[in-house]
C-alpha cells in the first residue's frame, strides 16, 4: 500500500463580518464580540426578523477590478477577495505548477442578490432589459472560476453545494484531489451572500430563524434553552491545502495540518438531522479512521451548532456517542454565536477559527449560553470567556439540509 500524502495549510483568507483579515476576525472572536445588529442594506421593516451577522459597505480594494466588482454578485466579491487574500497569505505567486494548483470555493445558493435583481427587471421591465451576464453571476462555480481566471489556475476546479455543510466537502474534495496525485495545491472553503429580500424571507418562511430583534448581539444562542432559531450570516472563508513536500521544498509556512475528513447522509429528513444523531456520529468515526488517530487524540471539537432547537442536540448525542468519557478533556464551542450561520460558507470560516487556534494556543468563547440545555452540560463549551489551551487534534463539523454531514480534522504541524 503507497504511503499516504501528508497535506498541510499554508495560507487562509476571509471575507467576514468581523473584517477581511483572519487575526482581527480571530482577535474579535476571542474577544467574544457579537457581529449581529439590525439589517443596514436593505428595507426589513415588515420582516419578523430583521437582524443577521451582515457585511456591510464591503470593499474589494485592489482584489478586484472596481468596474468588475460592480457587476458581479456579492458572493463572487467575496470569493475573490478571500481567495486572493489566502494565496497572497501562502506566497504562492511564481512558486507553483499552473496546471497542478487548483481551486474549490464552494456556495450552497450562490447569486441570490443577482438572481433577485434580475427577477425584478423580468417582471417589471421584461426580458430584453435583463443582464447578459444574468446565468453567469448565479451559478455557484463562478467564484471559483473568475478567481482562476484571474490567478491562471489550471488544475482542478469545481463547485459543491451541500446547504449548510457546503465549505467542509469542499476542503474534502481539495485534499482528495491532492491524495490522488492530481495537485500539488488547492485553495478551498466555501462562500455565500444570502443577504438580500428573497434570501431572508426563505429562512423565514421556514421558521428557522431568531426574532429577538430588539438584542441582536444575544441573538444567536447555541445550546442555550432559551435560543428561537439561528441568526443568518455571510462570507467567504479559504485556506490553502498543499502537499507536505510541495511546501517544504518552497519552505512555505506551515499553520497547522489536514490530518483527514469524512462525510455520510442522514437519509432521513429534508431539514432535520435523525434526533439521536447516529449517522452525524459515524461521520466523525470515519473522520477519525481517515485521519489514523485515535478518538482520545482529538481534545477540541468547532461544533456546528447553530442555536436551532434540533440540531444543537442532535450534534451533542452524536459527540457522545463518538467520544464517550473523552469528553470531559475535551472543549467544543461555537463560532456562529458571534458570527450567525454564514450558511455555505460555514465550514471555511469555522476551519479558520479551528486553524487560528491551532497557531495561537488560545480558543474562543461561546457566547449567550445563560441557561445551558441539560445534555451540553458534560461539555466545557468555553463560555463567555476565550481559554489558553493547547489543541492537540480539532474537528470542525458542519451539517446541512438534506441530512449532509461532514467532518474534517486538523493537527499542530509536527515536521
Amino acid at each position: 500500500m503507497a504511503k499516504r500524502k501528508r497535506i498541510v495549510v499554508t495560507g487562509m483568507g476571509i471575507v467576514s463580518s468581523f473584517g477581511n483579515d483572519v487575526k482581527e476576525y480571530y482577535d474579535a472572536l476571542l474577544a467574544g464580540k457579537s457581529s449581529i445588529k439590525l439589517i443596514e442594506t436593505f428595507d426589513v421593516t415588515d420582516f419578523p426578523t430583521r437582524i443577521a451577522g451582515e457585511i456591510c459597505n464591503f470593499d474589494v480594494g485592489d482584489y478586484m477590478d472596481k468596474k468588475s466588482a460592480r457587476r458581479v454578485d456579492p458572493f463572487i466579491r467575496y470569493a475573490m477577495v478571500a481567495g486572493k487574500k489566502a494565496v497572497e497569505d501562502a506566497k504562492l505567486k511564481d512558486q507553483v505548477d499552473i496546471n497542478r494548483t487548483g481551486i474549490i470555493i464552494a456556495s450552497g445558493m450562490g447569486g441570490m442578490t443577482v438572481f433577485y435583481d434580475g427577477c425584478n427587471t423580468m417582471f417589471t421591465k421584461g426580458y430584453r432589459r435583463l443582464t447578459p451576464f444574468f446565468v453567469p453571476y448565479i451559478i455557484t462555480n463562478m467564484g471559483g472560476a473568475l478567481l482562476a481566471i484571474d490567478l491562471g489556475y489550471q488544475g482542478p476546479n469545481y463547485s459543491l453545494s451541500t446547504a449548510c455543510a457546503t465549505a467542509n466537502y469542499g476542503i474534502l474534495a481539495a485534499a482528495d484531489e491532492i491524495e490522488l496525485g492530481r495537485a500539488d495545491v488547492m485553495i478551498c472553503g466555501g462562500v455565500e451572500a444570502p443577504m438580500n429580500p428573497i434570501g431572508l424571507a426563505g429562512f423565514v418562511a421556514a421558521k428557522t430563524l431568531s426574532t429577538r430583534n430588539d438584542e441582536p448581539h444575544k441573538a444567536s444562542r447555541p445550546w442555550d434553552k432559551d435560543r428561537d432559531g439561528f441568526v443568518m450570516g455571510e462570507g467567504c472563508g479559504v485556506i490553502v491545502l498543499e502537499e507536505l513536500e510541495h511546501a517544504k521544498a518552497r519552505n512555505a509556512t506551515i499553520y497547522a495540518e489536514y490530518l483527514g475528513g469524512a462525510k455520510s447522509c442522514d437519509a432521513y429528513h429534508m431539514t432535520s438531522p435523525r434526533e439521536d444523531g447516529s449517522v452525524a456520529a459515524r461521520c466523525v468515526e470515519d473522520a477519525i479512521k481517515d485521519a489514523n488517530i485515535s478518538y482520545t487524540d482529538v481534545n477540541y471539537i468547532n461544533a456546528h451548532a447553530t442555536a436551532t432547537s434540533i440540531g444543537d442536540l442532535c450534534e451533542v448525542r452524536a459527540m457522545k456517542k463518538v467520544f464517550k468519557d473523552h469528553v470531559k478533556n475535551m472543549r467544543m464551542n461555537a463560532t456562529k454565536s458571534m458570527v450567525g450561520h454564514c450558511l455555505g460558507a460555514a465550514g471555511g470560516v469555522e476551519a479558520i477559527a479551528t486553524i487560528m487556534g491551532i497557531c495561537t494556543d488560545k480558543i474562543h468563547p461561546t457566547i449567550n449560553v445563560d441557561n445551558p440545555e441539560d445534555e451540553v452540560k458534560e461539555f466545557d463549551i468555553v463560555k463567555d470567556k476565550a481559554q489558553d489551551f493547547k489543541i492537540t487534534a480539532g474537528i470542525s463539523n458542519s451539517f446541512g439540509f438534506g441530512g449532509h454531514n461532514s467532518t474534517v480534522i486538523f493537527a499542530p504541524y509536527k515536521g
